[in-house]
């Protein structure tokens, strides 16, 4: 038998004759040129095909959603502290409106990433079938018209069902995105859940504030008895609201019993909301408790802090709005928009066995504040590439589809003069995940 370590030596000649071998084959392999290389690489990738997106934007302009969502799927983004590429590539593009600034056709010139001149096309990369394993819907933004309550009538709902109208003539459906509320009618937003349950496919929806950074990194443990959820926040009706009332929703359904509906929503401004927190001493309590959670919290003339005072809101927000909302558990949601005071978004809890406040600032740095980068869009992202690769949403589309009546209804109450309305239709239930998904690295 053989020595396995000398049977294993290199001699001279035989080094010589390997070096000569492999000098060959590299010699006839430059002889089959590119295209041997080019097939050699194709055969690689279809071994491990990755999966392929469309994003449907209303406009793609600097800073604006579109731009945020395009960009980290064609540059990637950072993440747990490097470089991060999504696994799966941003293949085709339906763009709604092309305003000066215009950058999709940029992204098109360097990417390749094809803008199709249709909903459908971009779904099927102009074929009959669906082509495409995500969709993401980013309706933001865009010259729309408003109605007389002051909503831009953004086409959420219209690419949306340009979408299921691709997913039933091709016999499937893949997982879809929808940025911010579903829609500015009850029964659009609805039917849009309904469709996904209907049809099976994963239905994402929302915006950052449930995901980003929390300070301090804060959670309410699930199945807490909770009796109140303030969040204090700023910016415009059935804008701002919506992100408002998702950074008090994404902890309050977290309590005891999950989240069951709405009974009742009464939307109030000016007086009318001190008015009515004079009765409510809890919520007046979460109020101070969540503006001790702010960075950007106003303080008179001649400081740099003090300790808030309802008169010196009041002088600051003379048409401050709060939404008051009664969940069919018993449980509250106030919102407070209080432009002149704060330009952050923070929340504030009551659990009702011990009295406890739980609180942390949503942190999403604004302009002017703001890098270009908007890194909150990062977790979206994330959650997103992780429901096309697993087919299943990391949250319930519910608390989506609840946020947007929530939102509807209180600009309704608003528009017919600040009544309280009951909200029968608002008897949304659903239980929260296990695991939060707020941003912690």
């Amino acid at each position: 038998m053989k020595n396995p370590v000398n049977a294993s030596r290199w001699t001279r000649r035989r080094f010589v004759a390997a070096v000569a071998k492999t000098a060959a084959t590299a010699g006839s392999l430059r002889a089959l040129g590119p295209a041997f290389i080019a097939a050699q690489a194709a055969e690689k990738s279809s071994a491990t095909p990755r999966n392929k997106v469309a994003i449907l934007a209303t406009e793609v302009r600097r800073y604006s959603h579109a731009q945020h969502f395009i960009d980290r799927f064609l540059e990637g983004y950072g993440w747990q502290g490097q470089h991060h590429r999504p696994a799966m590539d941003l293949v085709s593009l339906y763009v709604d409106q092309f305003p000066k600034g215009d950058l999709s056709r940029d992204r098109e010139r360097r990417h390749g990433v094809k803008i199709y001149p249709t909903i459908a096309e971009a779904l099927t990369s102009g074929s009959s079938k669906l082509a495409v394993d995500g969709v993401l819907i980013i309706a933001e933004h865009g010259r729309y018209p408003r109605n007389d309550k002051g909503q831009t009538l953004y086409p959420r709902h219209r690419f949306f069902k340009q979408v299921i109208q691709v997913f039933e003539a091709s016999g499937r459906a893949v997982p879809v995105f929808n940025d911010k509320h579903l829609s500015t009618d009850w029964k659009e937003c609805a039917e849009m859940v309904a469709d996904a349950k209907r049809l099976g496919f994963a239905f994402l929806a929302g915006s950052s504030l449930p995901v980003t950074w929390r300070i301090p990194p804060t959670d309410i443990p699930l199945g807490t008895p909770m009796a109140e959820s303030v969040c204090v926040c700023y910016g415009g009706i059935d804008s701002y609201d919506f992100h408002g009332l998702e950074t008090a929703q994404c902890m309050s359904e977290r309590r005891e019993g999950g989240e069951t509906g709405v009974k009742s929503v009464h939307a109030v401004r000016g007086a009318k909301v001190w008015e009515t927190i004079a009765k409510r001493e809890p919520t007046e309590q979460l109020l101070f408790a969540a503006l001790a959670r702010s960075h950007t919290c106003k303080a008179p003339p001649g400081y740099t802090v003090s300790r808030p005072t309802l008169e010196w809101i009041r002088q600051c927000c003379p048409d401050a709005v709060a939404y008051f909302i009664e969940h069919l558990d018993g449980q509250r949601t106030t919102m407070f928009l209080l432009n002149g005071l704060v330009l952050d978004f923070t929340y504030a809890g009551l659990v009702k066995t011990t009295g406890e406040i739980i609180s942390c600032q949503m942190h999403l740095p604004m302009p002017p504040r703001q890098t270009t980068l908007a890194d909150f869009f990062n977790p979206l992202v994330h959650h997103i590439e992780q429901m096309v690769l697993q087919r299943t949403a990391p949250y319930p589309a519910e608390r989506t589809l609840l946020t947007s009546g929530m939102t509807l209804f209180a600009v309704e109450s608003l528009y017919r003069g600040q009544v309280p309305l009951l909200t029968p239709e608002l008897k949304v239930a659903y239980q929260a995940p296990v695991a939060s998904t707020y941003w912690r690295a």
